[in-house]
């Protein structure tokens, strides 16, 4: 699909589509990333999937080989049930030579120097205009604004995208990509309307060909509807967004009853997340995915999304709404 729309995302990147696939435990995978990037998108890699040092290299790797496309890592600094080693990521990172660096969690501000060195632009992925105000002065070069829509980890004030995006964009100098409740054209056409340069879509491409996913859980994301998420870890203030089994509502209830995380780890633990994932025993553990769930409809390869995606944002904003001018 030919360029359509030109933003400074779009530019800086090298890209040809203002879209950019989230950073994704164990989904982020290179064959995911390089798809997305040979159809015209930005793919970003995630480093914790791959735990070590020397798993993020070989990933690295496995990506060039399938595409001479810009792609990107994630980096996510939350807290974890076992410590990583964020330094050694960081590393590889900067050996590697990887040009876009996307940050989430806490604040990056102890890795921003290394990982800016080599001439990488950094991401930061925020959840409330004051983190976006943060990154912006501590020298990151974009903001990605995550609405409460979101999969994963929303932050606490659940303010949507509707208004999260524009008050961020008022208030910061630096480009803006939004994020959560993305899924289709109307998704980026009304991104680019708020004032961000891209949109981030996340749970969208859990539902392709091309993603490591067992079939079952992408029937389930098709399945799904905007109703069919929940917050689990709420009281720990670690808040996720996942689609509702019996693992979520049992968290939920033992966190109802005061339990902490000792009691909770072995619920909401990242390997129970993997077999669900890779076996597709949908009740065995948790499964991210945000409220857009509710607008996936198929499992198309992702060039087919994408390729649709800019083609109806065209029809959209060169057809519809330019219809509406008086």
């Amino acid at each position: 699909m030919a360029q359509v729309f030109k933003t400074r995302v779009t530019e800086d990147f090298g890209i040809e589509h203002p879209i950019i696939q989230g950073g994704m435990m164990w989904v982020s995978q290179p064959e995911l990333v390089a798809a997305v990037s040979e159809a015209g998108g930005l793919g970003v890699l995630t480093a914790l999937t791959f735990e070590t040092a020397e798993g993020l290299t070989d990933a690295i790797a496995r990506t060039r080989a399938l595409t001479d496309k810009p792609f990107g890592v994630n980096v996510t600094f939350l807290p974890t049930l076992i410590p990583k080693d964020y330094g050694s990521l960081i590393d590889v990172i900067v050996d590697e030579g990887i040009g876009i660096v996307e940050t989430a969690g806490r604040n990056p501000e102890p890795y921003l120097e290394h990982i800016k060195k080599g001439g990488a632009k950094v991401v930061h992925k925020c959840t409330s205009v004051r983190f976006a105000k943060k990154a912006e002065s501590i020298g990151c070069d974009y903001v990605s604004i995550d609405g409460c829509e979101c999969a994963g980890h929303p932050g606490e004030e659940d303010i949507t995208s509707l208004i999260l995006i524009p008050r961020t964009v008022d208030v910061i100098n630096i480009p803006v990509i939004a994020s959560g409740g993305f899924a289709d054209a109307r998704g980026l056409v009304a991104a680019l309307a708020l004032g961000a340069e891209a949109m981030n879509m996340g749970t969208r491409f859990v539902a392709t060909q091309e993603a490591p996913a067992h079939e079952k859980v992408k029937q389930w994301y098709v399945d799904a509807s905007e109703t069919d998420t929940m917050y689990v870890m709420r009281s720990l203030r670690n808040t996720e967004r996942v689609l509702r089994n019996p693992i979520a509502e049992k968290v939920v209830e033992l966190e109802g009853q005061g339990a902490g995380i000792a009691e909770l780890a072995p619920l909401v633990s990242g390997q129970n997340g993997l077999r669900v994932l890779k076996d597709g025993d949908t009740d065995v553990g948790l499964m991210t995915a945000g409220q857009s769930v509710g607008l996936v409809h198929d499992v198309p390869t992702v060039r087919e999304l994408i390729d649709t995606i800019i083609a109806e944002a065209q029809q959209i904003a060169g057809t519809r709404l330019a219809g509406m001018m008086s």
